[in-house]
C-alpha cells in the first residue's frame, strides 16, 4: 500500500470538489452510514445503508442495506479507501437517489481537503455533504447552547467548515462541504433536517444498520 499515492488521490479529488450550489432541488435527502462486524479486523464483514426521507416530513421514503466484505485496513484520514466501495455499491443498487445525500464523515474538513462525503461526491457527481459526529481536522470555539446556534471550523485562516448545534444543549456536530453545495446550504438543510443531535437521514441510516448488524449476528 502506498500511502503517498493516495494521498495524491485525496489532493486531486480535493481539486475537483464543487464548493457552490449547484443543484435546482432538495426535496428528498439521503443518509447513508457504514458498520463493521469487527473494526479491528481486516478483512471483515461490513453492512451500508442508505435512508432517505421527505425534507417536508422528515418521515423514510426509501431504505436499502447492503452486505460485502470490507478489505481495506482502518488508516486514520483515509476512510474513502475503506469504506467507498461499500458505498459505491450502495449508491448503484438503490432504486431511489435522493436529491442530497448525508455523508456519516468529512467532507472537506480534511487534512487534504477530500474525505469520503467529497470523495463519494465527486466519484458518482452526486449532492453530497459531510456530516460528523466529531472533529477530525481543524480550529473552532465552542457554539451557544441553542439549536442553529454554529461557528466557523478553521484551518490557517480558511473556513473548512461549520461545527453546529442541531438540538439545545446537545453536543454539536461537524457539517462540511462534500460536493455541489456551498457552506450555508449545507448548515441550512442540516438543521432542516434535525429533530434529534444527528439529522433523521443519517440518524435513521445508523439505527437501520444497528438493527440489521444485530440480526445478522445472533
Amino acid at each position: 500500500m502506498d500511502v503517498e499515492k493516495l494521498k495524491d488521490i485525496q489532493r486531486e479529488c480535493a481539486k475537483r470538489v464543487i464548493k457552490e450550489d449547484d443543484f435546482s432541488k432538495a426535496e428528498l435527502i439521503g443518509g447513508m452510514d457504514l458498520t463493521f462486524e469487527k473494526i479491528d479486523q481486516n478483512p471483515t464483514r461490513a453492512w451500508a445503508s442508505l435512508v432517505v426521507v421527505d425534507i417536508k416530513t422528515l418521515r423514510p421514503v426509501y431504505s436499502l442495506v447492503i452486505e460485502d466484505t470490507v478489505e481495506f485496513p482502518y488508516i486514520p484520514t483515509f476512510l474513502a479507501f475503506r469504506e467507498m466501495p461499500l458505498l459505491l455499491k450502495l449508491y448503484e443498487e438503490a432504486k431511489v437517489k435522493p436529491d442530497v445525500y448525508f455523508i456519516d464523515g468529512q467532507g472537506i474538513a480534511h487534512p487534504r481537503g477530500c474525505g469520503i462525503a467529497s470523495h463519494f461526491g465527486v466519484e458518482t457527481g452526486e449532492v453530497s455533504v459531510g456530516v460528523a459526529k466529531s472533529k477530525l481536522f481543524g480550529y473552532y470555539r465552542e457554539p451557544g447552547p441553542k439549536k442553529g446556534s454554529k461557528s466557523p471550523l478553521t484551518y490557517k485562516g480558511r473556513v473548512i467548515g461549520a461545527v453546529l448545534r442541531t438540538k439545545d444543549n446537545a453536543k454539536p456536530i461537524f457539517v462540511s462541504v462534500g460536493h455541489r453545495i456551498s457552506l450555508p446550504t449545507a448548515v441550512d438543510l442540516v438543521l432542516k433536517c434535525s429533530k434529534y443531535r444527528i439529522p433523521e437521514p443519517t440518524r435513521l441510516a445508523h439505527n437501520l444498520l444497528q438493527k440489521v448488524r444485530k440480526d445478522s449476528l445472533l
